[in-house]
């Protein structure tokens, strides 16, 4: 006999068959207001704002406005439209007005996935819809260098240039920048790869302070405050949303501000008090579409790392339908395994800039240091198993009942939602 609990993979759940002799506890979001009607939320923002996006807009000529990548289940179908026509309303020209996907070092969303992304066909036939590329040297201007850390800071000239320039996105916890959202939106998620490089080196990633749900000394986020005042400032639209993906929390304003309070909002649900580590974690990496890379994977084991008593087993469930993700990623996983976590870390301290995509590796050597990391996949290759580091989990039932033999207690506890809910215990973190 077995107790299912079903936890988030690919665009479905996973039951995941846990003994009846075991002591289950499931860590998940406390239950969150669900608005009603949210795409009236999302114009009453915009409207009741001060400056409203209108008054904004009746004193420009052109709009930048940012969103995320498909690498994040933003409700863009709920808020594009809305910002768009107030746009047009207070007469600018809609070839004035650009939609911008933040890539990062991502790859571009094009085709169907972009008309996923943006889930709304009205908007791509109204304006520009268009990708940034880190990469493309002539897209993007040189706006200095940060006076604490000297980051140069190149950003899409499209966004720097717009007289009106918008940030939007969902507000979560991220394992390096504390949460998501706001000023993230546009470094890194617009900047030039030498940007990126720079402030995702091994000494930012090795720093403290550099980790999930905390600003206080966090090098990442005191950059991008930095930046954000560089350019002179931004404007944002921030989202929360719940365990199924409904609007929670929306709001619109200047971009620091806003994604603060943005912050407060979601930190009532997304960080949860615990009281005890155990030797048994089962997470998820949040299903589609984080899910879909062994790279975003990473996330769910840093995200689930606090939980995890000392040389425990953290279980992680990731469908992986694209395979590991970029190749510098699959480079940066075949030098751990061919170095050791050591050698490896070694390397890095001694680069100013991090080679692309280094840094998820970097990341995924804390949780290999506390414990035991178990992986559960259908997308990766026979020959893509051996780069991730980890232990291979052919029966998610088998890898937990030899988990719950070596247990001193039977416990278990589980996160359906991955890296969305971070869980909080006192003596682990202080701020």
């Amino acid at each position: 006999m077995s107790t299912q609990v079903r936890i988030r993979f690919g665009r479905g759940e996973l039951d995941v068959p846990v003994p009846d002799s075991a002591h289950v506890t499931v860590i998940r979001k406390p239950d969150m207001p669900v608005l009603e009607n949210p795409t009236d939320h999302v114009r009453a923002a915009l409207a009741e704002a001060r400056p409203s996006l209108r008054s904004l807009a009746s004193q420009a000529n052109s709009a930048c406005i940012a969103i995320c990548d498909i690498t994040r289940p933003v409700p863009n179908h709920l808020f594009l439209r809305p910002m768009i026509e107030t746009l047009l309303s207070a007469g600018m020209n809609a070839d004035r007005i650009c939609v911008l996907v933040a890539t990062g070092l991502h790859r571009p969303n094009e085709g169907d996935e972009l008309r996923e992304l943006v889930g709304d066909p009205w908007v791509l036939d109204t304006v520009p819809v268009v990708n940034h590329h880190a990469r493309r040297d002539a897209e993007h201007v040189t706006v200095g260098d940060t006076r604490t850390r000297g980051t140069v800071v190149r950003l899409d000239r499209r966004f720097v240039e717009a007289d009106l320039r918008i940030a939007t996105g969902l507000v979560e916890p991220h394992f390096m920048a504390g949460y998501s959202g706001g000023r993230k939106v546009v470094a890194p998620g617009l900047a030039h790869a030498d940007t990126i490089t720079t402030f995702h080196s091994a000494r930012f990633m090795a720093d403290p302070a550099t980790r999930n749900c905390n600003f206080v000394g966090n090098p990442l986020h005191e950059e991008q405050l930095e930046i954000i005042r560089m350019i002179g400032g931004a404007w944002a639209l921030n989202t929360v949303v719940d365990e199924q993906r409904n609007l929670s929390f929306v709001n619109f304003g200047e971009i620091l501000a806003s994604h603060a309070d943005a912050v407060e909002f979601a930190r009532g649900y997304c960080q949860v008090p615990i009281d005890r580590q155990y030797s048994t974690v089962i997470t998820s990496a949040a299903g589609y579409p984080l899910d879909q890379t062994y790279y975003q994977t990473i996330k769910a084991m840093v995200g689930a790392m606090d939980l995890l008593a000392p040389q425990g087993d953290l279980i992680v469930a990731a469908e992986c339908s694209e395979g590991l993700g970029s190749a510098e990623f699959a480079q940066a996983q075949q030098r751990l395994v061919a170095q050791g976590r050591e050698q490896f870390l070694i390397d890095l301290l001694g680069k100013p800039r991090a080679a692309i995509d280094e840094w998820q590796t970097q990341m995924q050597l804390e949780p290999l240091r506390r414990g035991n990391v178990h992986l559960y996949s259908t997308g990766l290759s026979e020959a893509q198993w051996p780069l991730t580091g980890v232990h291979r989990v052919r029966s998610l039932r088998d890898a937990i009942a030899a988990s719950l033999k070596r247990s001193p207690d039977q416990a278990v506890a589980v996160i359906p939602e991955g890296p969305y809910v971070i869980p909080v215990l006192p003596e682990v973190h202080s701020s």
